[in-house]
């Protein structure tokens, strides 16, 4: 799995297969959420109009200077371990890694596609077990995590 798995996405530095077992996944087969999310470009700023009561329209500077508003980037995780102790593990190592970044950063690079995103841990949802956790043996989970991105990259 390593060769398929592994140099994917590259947070701080760290490949997270190899150090955690994590890897983006997702739900249903066929699925491109993941890379819908990562290429969405962000929304711009709006430009400041002036509306004068006695002319048709709205009048805007002759130079109109794009600037993007900040973005959320939504992201589909799993976790995969050969026994329940790494698995828990490395969950809980990626879940404070991914909080504490490196002063709060993450930069989230993603080789595959040339991009690097430079974000922040915002938040964690909608947790899927895909195994028993009480039971021995291979354990799974995939999760959504929420990132801010201030100054997206697209």
């Amino acid at each position: 799995m390593d060769a398929i798995l592994g140099g994917k996405v590259i947070i701080n530095g760290v490949d997270i297969w190899q150090e955690y077992g994590a890897f983006l996944v997702e739900k249903k087969r066929g699925d491109r959420n993941n890379l819908k999310a990562i290429m969405v470009p962000a929304k711009t700023k709006s430009h400041v109009a002036v509306d004068i009561r006695e002319e048709n329209g709205e009048k805007y500077s002759a130079v109109l200077d794009v600037k993007n508003q900040a973005r959320d980037v939504k992201l589909y995780f799993a976790i995969y371990a050969d026994t329940r102790e790494t698995w828990l593990s490395q969950y809980r190592a990626f879940i404070t890694m991914l909080k504490q970044g490196d002063g709060g950063w993450l930069d989230i690079n993603f080789p595959d596609l040339d991009m690097t995103l430079r974000t922040f841990y915002k938040e964690a949802s909608d947790y899927d077990p895909l195994t028993y956790l009480w039971k021995v043996g291979k354990q799974a989970s995939r999760f959504y995590v929420t990132f801010r991105e201030p100054v997206p990259a697209i």
